[in-house]
């Protein structure tokens, strides 16, 4: 006899009861229905076309430092960055006496086709800035990029280096192409001129497809199996569809902006070679002379640590630190881990007053 044996009737019970759980946690997920996104309390103080600034309101003591701006990307919705109470960097940061603003960039639409990164550096990224200046009375602040947005923060600080105290750098690419990198693999043969031609704007939904693709099975089908196991916890299958909100709420992207940000870093990789221009100036990394702080996700998907390491090495400061997260591109803010980020943060900040 076999030393294996298949109970086909038991495997077709334990299908069923798993069948029946999952459908009593769709239940229970349509019955909690929407979730509030953005647990911090903050008043809006500038607006520009699509955009605002948000200053969170203080939960701490001041801890005398200048403001710190939140620059995120514009692939995605920033209230990742706020999304629950317990593991929330706005929260870390305000809990610790930092002045928080944070640029929402809003959901382009058909009148900002033409935009171009130079109008996201040099012209809405810098209004933002001296508007923080001009609020807070210092000359300059502490800029905090996300991701994409710490892409456009690196070439502000190099643009604008008198307007920055600390730079720190969350999950910033600065060379697009490493092997790791599998959404450069993609970038690399997308005809992104005929993209845009047709199509004007980048639908945020197609983004969001492409994000998806990468890693379809922990994406897609392993979260909804593990969905089955928190049906009974109200609170777990609210930060559940809290993910699942952020996931799908995805802006359309400018044309020109994509279109560039396409072709002049995954494809030309003009930001590591040195090459790249912003309204008739050469980004030069070696003008970024404030500390940086390059926080990066071992685990990461999105921009690896293959990615973002070699900053070092390209800014002009000497004073340069890095803090590896033990976690992916999203559990840097979600994870249980979480709360490591906001503390190394407002550490190396307040280090540098």
């Amino acid at each position: 006899m076999s030393a294996f044996s298949f109970d086909g009737s038991k495997a077709l019970e334990e299908a069923a009861a798993f069948g029946r759980k999952l459908a009593d946690g769709v239940k229970a997920v349509a019955a909690i229905g929407d979730v509030q996104v953005g647990c911090s309390a903050k008043d809006a103080v500038y607006a520009e076309d699509k955009l605002t600034v948000y200053r969170y309101q203080p939960l701490a003591a001041d801890a005398g430092l200048p403001p710190v701006l939140l620059c995120y990307a514009l692939v995605n919705r920033p209230y990742m960055v706020d999304l629950q109470q317990d593991r929330s960097l706005v929260r870390g940061l305000l809990e610790r006496g930092l002045d928080v603003y944070l640029i929402d960039w809003g959901y382009p639409d058909g009148a900002d086709r033409f935009l171009e990164i130079d109008d996201y550096v040099n012209g809405y990224l810098d209004r933002c800035v001296d508007q923080v200046r001009q609020a807070s009375g210092h000359a300059a602040i502490n800029l905090l990029g996300v991701c994409q947005g710490g892409t456009f923060s690196l070439c502000y600080t190099a643009l604008h280096p008198e307007k920055v105290k600390n730079l720190v750098l969350m999950v910033t690419p600065v060379d697009f192409q490493t092997p790791e990198n599998l959404l450069s693999r993609w970038a690399q043969d997308l005809d992104v001129d005929r993209m845009v031609d047709v199509m004007g704007n980048v639908p945020g939904e197609l983004l969001n497809v492409t994000f998806l693709s990468l890693m379809p099975f922990r994406l897609t089908s392993q979260k909804y199996v593990a969905l089955a196991d928190i049906i009974d916890d109200k609170r777990q299958l609210e930060n559940f569809i809290r993910m699942e909100k952020w996931i799908f709420d995805s802006p359309d992207q400018a044309g020109e902006t994509f279109r560039q940000f396409i072709k002049w870093m995954y494809q030309e990789n003009r930001l590591m070679k040195g090459t790249l221009e912003l309204g008739g100036r050469k980004v030069d990394l070696r003008a970024v002379r404030c500390p940086v702080l390059n926080v990066y996700a071992t685990q990461d998907h999105l921009v690896p640590p293959s990615a973002s390491i070699p900053i070092e090495g390209r800014v002009g400061t000497d004073d340069y630190q890095t803090f590896a997260f033990p976690g992916g591109h999203i559990g840097i803010y979600v994870s249980g881990k979480a709360r490591q980020v906001p503390k190394a943060v407002f550490e190396w900040l307040d280090a540098r007053r």
